[in-house]
C-alpha cells in the first residue's frame, strides 16, 4: 500500500525542485527612471538573493543607500519596502527576464505609478 503512493510522491518532490529551479534570481545591479517633484530622477537597487530572501540596498534622494527591509522573490514576483522620513514605501513587482516592473505604494498613498528596472550588465 504504501509503495504504490511513492511514484507520487517522488514526483511531486520533482515538480517542486523543478519549481524552486526556476525562480527568478535577481541578485546584482538594477535601474531605472522614476518621476519625481523636480522631473525624473534615476533609481538604484543593489539586491542579494538567497533562496526567496532578498536583500540588498537601494539608493534614496541624496544618493544615500537605504536598506531593503522585508524582501521576497517567489516565481516572478517581488517585494521589498525601505524606511524614508519615519515612512515605510513598500516596492511590489513582476519580474521578466532582465527587467522588473514595480508598482510603489507610500504609506498613506499611491507612488508615482509603475517603475521599469532594468539589470545592469557588467
Amino acid at each position: 500500500m504504501l509503495t504504490r503512493w511513492m511514484p507520487i510522491r517522488m514526483a511531486a518532490l520533482a515538480l517542486l525542485t523543478v519549481a524552486a529551479a526556476c525562480a527568478a534570481d535577481v541578485s546584482g545591479k538594477w535601474t531605472g527612471q522614476m518621476n519625481g517633484p523636480d522631473g525624473d530622477m534615476t533609481m538604484t537597487a543593489t539586491f542579494k538573493q538567497d533562496g526567496t530572501k532578498l536583500t540588498g540596498t537601494m539608493d534614496g534622494p541624496g544618493g544615500q543607500a537605504m536598506e531593503i527591509q522585508d524582501g521576497k522573490v517567489e516565481g516572478d514576483k517581488i517585494v521589498f519596502s525601505v524606511a524614508f522620513n519615519d515612512m515605510k514605501v513598500v516596492h511590489e513587482g513582476t519580474i521578466k527576464g532582465d527587467e522588473i516592473t514595480i508598482n510603489i505604494k507610500m504609506d498613506g498613498g499611491d507612488g508615482p505609478g509603475p517603475i521599469k528596472l532594468k539589470r545592469v550588465k557588467q
